[in-house]
Order: C-alpha cells, then sequence, then structure tokens
C-alpha cells in the first residue's frame, strides 16, 4: 500500500511518476512553497515567498489566493516565475499532492450494454489568467485515446474500477421517477432511462419516466437527442428541456419544474422519486428551493412544513442529489 515511505505503488522512474501518480496540473498548496523556500536563492524571490505567500498578516492574506489560485498557478508556472527556485526532483514528487481518481456515473444500463460501461463527460479545456491553455487532466487523456474512424490498432486500455452508487431505481418498475440533470447530469439518468425502456419493451408496466434536462443551446449541447427523442417516441420517456441561451431570457431545468408544479406533486404524492445529479453550487440548490415551493403550493404547507415533507421523502430514500461543486 502506498504510503510515506513508499508514495508508489511499485518503484519507477520520475517520469512515470510525473505522469500518473503526482498531480502537477493544480495549483500548489502552501507546504510546497514551504519546501520551495529553502531552494530559493534570489533574495527577491525568497522574499515574495516567505513576506507575501507564506504571510500570515491579513494585508498580504490574499497574495497566495490571487498570484496561485485565482491565477491558476500550477508548479511549472510557479518555477516559471521563480526561476531561482531550483527543488531537487525528490523534494517536488514527496510535497506535490497524489494524482485523485476521477468518478464518473456509469451513463449506461447493465439491461441494454450487459458487456461494456458508458460514461459521459465534458472535455474542459481552459486559459487562465496568466495565458496557460489547460485542459482536464483524465477528460484530455481519454480523449487522446479515443480511435480514430477506421482505425485498425488495439483498442486502447484504460485503469478502472466500479464502485456503488448513490443513484438507484426503485425496486418496483411501476414506480413514477421524476430526474433532474441538466449537462452531464443526465449521465446516471441515461441509464435509468435505458433500463425502464428494456423492462418496458419486455411487456412489464413501467410507471412514468420523466427527465428535465438543460443546456445552454439546443444546436450545439444537446446531448443524445436522437436516442432520448427515440424514447420519446417509444413511450418511454416524458422530457423538458431548458435551453438557457436560445432566447432573451434564461431559462433553466428549475423554472421547467415551477411551470409542472401541480404534475411534480401529484407524482410524489402518487410515492414517485425525485432525483437530481449536477452542479451543486447553483442548480441542485435552486431546484431544491423550486421543489420546496412547490410541496408549499401543492400541498398547502407553510415553509417548515413543505421543508419537513422533502425531509421525509430524504430519509426514505425518495429524493436523492448527486451533485458536485
Amino acid at each position: 500500500t502506498p504510503g510515506k515511505e513508499h508514495p508508489f505503488p511499485c518503484p519507477c522512474t520520475y517520469r512515470t511518476a510525473l505522469m500518473y501518480y503526482v498531480d502537477i496540473s493544480m495549483p500548489p498548496r502552501m507546504n510546497v512553497f514551504e519546501a520551495l523556500l529553502e531552494y530559493t536563492s534570489d533574495a527577491d524571490e525568497k522574499d515574495f515567498i516567505q513576506n507575501k505567500i507564506m504571510s500570515r498578516d491579513p494585508a498580504q492574506a490574499s497574495t497566495y489566493n490571487d498570484w496561485v489560485r485565482q491565477d491558476g498557478r500550477c508548479i511549472l508556472d510557479v518555477l516559471n516565475a521563480l526561476p531561482s527556485a531550483s527543488p531537487p526532483i525528490d523534494l517536488l514528487v514527496e510535497v506535490l499532492p497524489r494524482l485523485q481518481c476521477r468518478y464518473y456515473s456509469i451513463s449506461s444500463s447493465p439491461k441494454m450494454h450487459a458487456d461494456s460501461v458508458h460514461i459521459t463527460a465534458t472535455l474542459h479545456e481552459y486559459r487562465t489568467r496568466i495565458g496557460r491553455k489547460g485542459a482536464g487532466v483524465a477528460t484530455r487523456w481519454l480523449n487522446q485515446l479515443k480511435p480514430e474512424v477506421g482505425q485498425t490498432k488495439t483498442d486502447p486500455k484504460v485503469p478502472i474500477y466500479i464502485r456503488k452508487s448513490t443513484l438507484r431505481l426503485p425496486l418496483r418498475p411501476v414506480t413514477p421517477i421524476i430526474m433532474v440533470g441538466p449537462g452531464t447530469g443526465l449521465a446516471p439518468f441515461r441509464g435509468f432511462i435505458q433500463q425502464r425502456h428494456q423492462v418496458k419493451s419486455e411487456g412489464r408496466l413501467v410507471g412514468e419516466t420523466r427527465l428535465y434536462f438543460g443546456c445552454r443551446r439546443k444546436s450545439e449541447d444537446f446531448i443524445y437527442r436522437k436516442e432520448l427523442e427515440g424514447y420519446i417516441e417509444a413511450g418511454s420517456l416524458s422530457l423538458r428541456v431548458a435551453f438557457s441561451r436560445d432566447q432573451e431570457k434564461k431559462i433553466y431545468v428549475q423554472h421547467l419544474l415551477a411551470e409542472d408544479g401541480e404534475e411534480v406533486w401529484k407524482i410524489l404524492e402518487s410515492g414517485g422519486h425525485f432525483y437530481v445529479c449536477g452542479d451543486a453550487k447553483n442548480m441542485a440548490r435552486d431546484v431544491h428551493n423550486t421543489l420546496v415551493a412547490i410541496v408549499s403550493k401543492q400541498g398547502s404547507k407553510n415553509e417548515a412544513e413543505a421543508n419537513s415533507y422533502i425531509k421525509s421523502l430524504k430519509t426514505r430514500g425518495r429524493y436523492v442529489v448527486d451533485a458536485w461543486s
């Protein structure tokens, strides 16, 4: 097991360590600057690290946040900006954080795809304030492995493992479900939809499967559009889509939920399950507040009673949120 004495799973070269085990893309933490201090020869650069970056003086406290985090500097940017800092490679490998696992929701159903696992991810590309181009570590790597059309070489191998999810379908297919998943938040719900579509195609009774999906523009990022339209035609899916940038006034999934308040309430009252997946900072919070308003209005409850009702849904596993920031 990797530990302080043996930080990597097996002996390896520095190149392998920096490529696969050490995170060199994230802004360095304070302990990295503490380590750099000893190996910085220029007096001004040393003063900058010690009295600006590492300062506990409230007047200088914002330097680390502004110069490192807001500027999006990785360890290479820091070393380029402080050329007299020459730490030994052993030290860098020791103090830099380990590359963490990236978790993705499975966006397929084993009933429909028994021999494969699908994921849905955005290739995140950006430019920092200092002009460096960057991209998501895992998504960029996966994108580079993607086989080209007509490619005959052996398919690439990716190290993965599967863990249990907090998002699970009701045990009884007849139970209606509401799914709220804008953007890549659609991922687990694609698996849900496939599963219930397959069950329905076997002649079994399936409750309403309702999806609230959102994206910026219908023409650009309406992912799985044809597949979802196929499920609608088959009677396996009810779909509401919010295109936030296709009109002057922005429309988000919570606005569609509010419009459908009476129907949402009926589904909840009939024993339905409510799922949310996606951005925790804004979307999940706004959807929760909209749900409170729906329960309050349609159920003739005050705010405290509405919150108690929703808390009860969570306790019984009928309101599940999988959100990330």
